[in-house]
């Protein structure tokens, strides 16, 4: 059996794997996709194609939609060429189960995938933009994906090669989306949403900055002209939606990629492209799914809430939002992936087994986050947490890596711990009674030392501002406590790394004292957890 249109026609074999098969017709689908585009999606990864993907094949198989979805990617060429390309865009969905049972199926809607920073891949976009027909724009390119500046505020040198170019060939996501807008914009300007399903606070007005930056910036130049810029900037005609999304979806398994080639299913081997994409035909998650949007959509959208995503009001949204970024799921996971690279886990599920981890994470979710989190009223903050503690994170066929979950910690920790600082200095004990955010802030900047509890060297996984912060750490030494003196305190002190000065919260001196204790030496960040977590 192999994945794509011809493989599929022999239903008998899939069905007898035990694999779900697409409802709609796959062909009718990529023509009305070519006819009359709807929604085209940036960020070809593996959480649009297990969940986002799998929305519309919902809608396409119940008749509630017909076209389907035009993956654009603008990072990693290598992901439509290896993996989409040779499949027909479709998608082998495997959902891992708390049993150890595992639901298969094929995701066939998207009708094609297109590189956005190739010169025909741009101009099949642009055609598309042109149509009345497209409705919404969604996106998966990561919180970074975003940022024209870096944290000192100066424009990174991909950004600022578009802002003096202009909009012939632009090669920053936001450049990309700007030019794309302009071009539909010059062909009359037919509404449209702009949504972003990032894993982010705020992530609408995220995304919104960055594109409405890279126009305002050509605007000045002269090569778009000013009435581009108003049009973008009215909502009533271009919409930049908040929305929550929540779906761990971890790198493919070899556990998986075993279990579907011993059912005959071919061609399932991973790949880990140059940019270090970990991408395979399939893609293995967790079954619970959360998707909430804020339902401005000026030209119409699919029937998303018929899918099970929750369409509401953006102050729901930002609730939702926050209940699970700042104390729901996202600082717990955040301190679980820091403490387990330290004490050498190489999963999210056997970290749940270590007394001292749980119990780091139950106060930092129930004790030091439910307290100041807002009930969204669409889901309960108990609940979701309770959900999360005792049965997605214990999941022991989930096969997540604290050293994935590690990746940009620093783009994360202003939203993840900063959110709930901000809170608890609103109140009348302020933050210094704070003591697990603390010590998993302290555990981060431990973690970026490189050195393991055993006082082994250990691999930092990918950050963009782990270089720095590590010249900042530079000369502070295992088993020497003393070597920390004042290296800390100008890391502490920046809100923008943390959303808040640490300083003026009141932790800095109470950070600094966890972080001496959990670099004393061989041992020591087991004995610290122990001391307070014990």
């Amino acid at each position: 059996m192999i994945l794509n249109y011809k493989g599929l026609q022999d239903r008998a074999a899939w069905e007898a794997a035990g694999v779900k098969l697409p409802k709609h017709d796959w062909r009718a689908m990529v023509n009305e996709t070519e006819r009359c585009p709807v929604w085209v999606h940036f960020g070809a990864g593996n959480i649009f194609r297990i969940f986002i993907a799998g929305l519309q094949q919902r809608l396409l198989d119940a008749g509630e939609a017909h076209a389907g979805i035009i993956a654009a990617e603008t990072f990693d060429p290598e992901v439509i060429e290896k993996i989409y390309v040779p499949h027909d865009n479709m998608t082998l969905a495997v959902s891992l189960l708390a049993d150890g049972g595992i639901d298969k199926s094929v995701v066939a809607s998207v009708a094609k995938g297109v590189l956005a920073m190739r010169p025909e891949g741009m101009e099949a976009l642009r055609a598309v933009f042109r149509n009345q027909s497209l409705q919404m724009l969604s996106f998966t390119i990561t919180e970074k994906g975003y940022a024209l500046r870096d944290m000192k505020g100066s424009l990174t040198p991909m950004a600022a090669a578009d802002i003096e170019a202009g909009p012939a060939a632009p090669k920053h996501a936001m450049g990309v989306v700007a030019a794309l807008l302009l071009e539909r914009w010059n062909a009359g300007g037919t509404p449209v949403a702009v949504v972003s399903m990032d894993n982010c606070s705020r992530n609408g007005e995220k995304l919104k900055a960055g594109v409405t930056e890279m126009a305002r910036e050509w605007c000045a130049r002269g090569y778009a002209p000013g009435g581009f810029l108003e049009w973008l900037e009215d909502e009533s005609r271009v919409s930049f939606p908040w929305s929550m999304i929540d779906k761990i979806t971890p790198r493919p398994a070899e556990a998986v990629e075993r279990q579907l080639t011993a059912l005959g299913i071919e061609g399932m081997a991973p790949v880990v492209t140059e940019k270090h994409t970990y991408i395979a035909p399939f893609v293995n998650a967790e079954a619970p799914q959360y998707l909430v949007i804020e339902d401005r959509f000026p030209n119409g959208r699919p029937a998303l809430e018929k899918a099970g995503v929750y369409m509401t009001d953006r102050d729901t949204v930002n609730r939702t939002e926050r209940m699970k970024v700042t104390t729901c799921l996202n600082p717990l996971h955040t301190a679980l992936a820091v403490y387990g690279c330290l004490l050498g886990y190489t999963k999210i599920c056997d970290e749940m087994k270590d007394a001292q981890l749980v119990e780091l994470i139950r106060r930092i979710g129930y004790v030091e986050g439910l307290p100041v989190v807002t009930d969204p009223g669409i889901l309960s903050p108990g609940d979701f947490i309770d959900e999360v503690v005792n049965r997605r994170f214990p999941n022991p066929y989930m096969p997540d890596t604290p050293q994935r979950i590690a990746c940009d910690t620093s783009q994360k920790v202003p939203i993840r711990f900063g959110e709930t600082i901000r809170s608890w200095m609103a109140r009348p004990e302020g933050a210094g009674a704070l003591e697990a955010i603390p010590l998993a802030i302290a555990g981060w900047l431990r973690y970026l030392l490189g050195v393991d509890d055993e006082g082994r060297e250990m691999p930092v996984s990918p950050d963009p501002m782990a270089p720095r912060l590590q010249e900042e750490l530079a000369g502070i030494e295992l088993g020497r406590p003393e070597s920390v003196g004042s290296r800390l305190d100008g890391i502490l002190a920046n809100p923008n790394l943390f959303g808040v000065s640490l300083v003026d919260a009141g932790l800095s001196g109470k950070i600094t004292g966890f972080f001496r204790e959990l670099a004393a030496g061989p041992g020591a960040v087991r004995a610290t957890l122990t001391k307070y977590m014990g």
